[in-house]
């Protein structure tokens, strides 16, 4: 890869680069079609980004459902025309009794990671506040239909659903505009949710806080385009845009933010 496109991004970031890079090799000497594991947006901007610039490859994005937040990318040559079903993608919904308890985002995902599955293995967990909803790699998803029988104490069905009765997510991201003083991780967090500098530095040091879904314990971590953070107990927020500076130096952002 050139050194030049790696300047763009984050040192961390350079293995997925490099697999990016791998991927798109492999279709154009193959001239065959390649379908990646769940990636989050971040992921899904460096992937569209170094795919335009490297290459004259198409990609398409799909995670089940219209508005999922991970998605499996099939990179493919000019002749291929991919559907829905090329992206071997499972909805499966949690069957439990709805009378007696309650399932919640932090439990599904625990139980899931439990079971073996990596995290690129399966994409968003959806509810309406009663469902639960989970979209799987179609290689996974017998196995981990035959591994999940509960979730914490509660006793669990796993059952395939079709396209036709995903469920509409509860949840849901309100775009909204505001300006930081950086976009150090802790001083984004205290300007969305309007706490203290302190609490939230608070927050990110005792382990509180991810980063595209892996703790981050450096508030002074920048964040940039497309980052999903996620806060315990508050919420979360995507950083949607980048807009410039205000005449006070401030960073004008666009933000998706979900609050508890």
């Amino acid at each position: 890869m050139n050194e030049n496109v790696y300047q763009h991004f984050r040192p961390e970031e350079r293995p997925f680069i490099d697999a990016v890079s791998d991927w798109l090799e492999q279709v154009e000497s193959q001239y065959a079609p390649y379908l990646t594991n769940f990636l989050d947006p971040r992921q899904a901007y460096i992937l569209e980004t170094l795919t335009r610039e490297i290459s004259d490859l198409k990609f398409l994005f799909f995670g089940g459902y219209e508005q999922a937040e991970r998605c499996r990318c099939m990179i493919y040559p000019e002749y291929f025309e991919p559907s829905k079903d090329d992206f071997e993608i499972v909805t499966i919904e949690i069957k439990y009794p709805q009378k007696f308890t309650e399932l919640s985002h932090g439990k599904v995902l625990g139980t899931l990671m439990s079971a073996g599955m990596k995290r690129d293995y399966f994409g968003d967990i959806i509810s309406d506040g009663e469902r639960w909803q989970v979209f799987l790699a179609r290689e996974t998803s017998n196995y981990i239909e035959s591994q999940i029988s509960k979730i914490g104490r509660v006793t669990v069905h796993l059952e395939e659903r079709p396209y036709t009765d995903i469920i509409v997510p509860k949840d849901s991201w309100s775009e909204e505009n505001m300006t930081a003083s950086s976009l150090r991780l802790d001083v984004v967090i205290s300007t969305v949710y309007n706490i203290s500098r302190q609490r939230s530095k608070q927050l990110v040091e005792s382990g509180k806080v991810k980063v595209n879904w892996s703790i981050n314990e450096r508030p002074d971590y920048l964040l940039d385009l497309l980052d999903v953070v996620s806060i315990r107990g508050f919420g979360r927020i995507q950083i949607q845009a980048i807009e410039g500076k205000t005449k006070k130096e401030k960073i004008r952002l666009r933000l998706g933010v979900l609050r508890k």
